[in-house]
């Protein structure tokens, strides 16, 4: 008998204020219908926005094995979409790692990946990933406001 896989679509993404300077990362988790099972806004300090776009996914991985266990997501097929063409395409093994920064984000992904199932990294245009935008700008925004007292 053949386990059916179970299928999330995460969006991802991360900004920079400054670049470097204040950054934020955003995860909006949904199963294959397309139904939001839940979203994160995660403050990560200063960091580039690249750096931060790498963050996001790591943040993602993360919070997916959390929620749903390391039994459980050997048999998920996740699809992590951004608007980072970027940061897929590296991630996809398309396009060569030349800011040394971003090495060690790159190799914790690669080593979070272990964990689950299949994992494919697609770039979206920046208007489909506006839920995930907005996290990642409120937790600057938190960043911010909390700096100001």
């Amino acid at each position: 008998m053949k386990i059916k896989k179970e299928k999330l679509i995460v969006y991802t993404d991360g900004g920079s204020r400054g670049n470097p300077g204040p950054a934020g990362v955003g995860v909006v988790i949904c199963n294959e219908k397309g139904s939001v099972v839940k979203e994160y806004g995660k403050d990560i300090g200063v960091r580039t926005n690249n750096e931060a776009e790498y963050e996001a996914v790591v943040f993602a991985l993360q919070k997916i094995k959390q929620l749903f266990g390391k039994g459980k997501i050997k048999n998920f097929e996740i699809e992590m979409r951004m608007d980072s063409q970027l940061i897929a395409r590296q991630l996809k093994g398309e396009y060569k790692i030349e800011e040394e920064k971003l090495f060690p984000l790159f190799i914790k992904i690669w080593n979070l990946r272990m964990s689950f199932g299949k994992i494919s990294f697609t770039e979206i245009p920046r208007e489909k990933n506006r839920e995930a935008d907005r996290l990642a700008n409120e937790a600057m925004d938190k960043k911010e406001t909390k700096r100001m007292f």
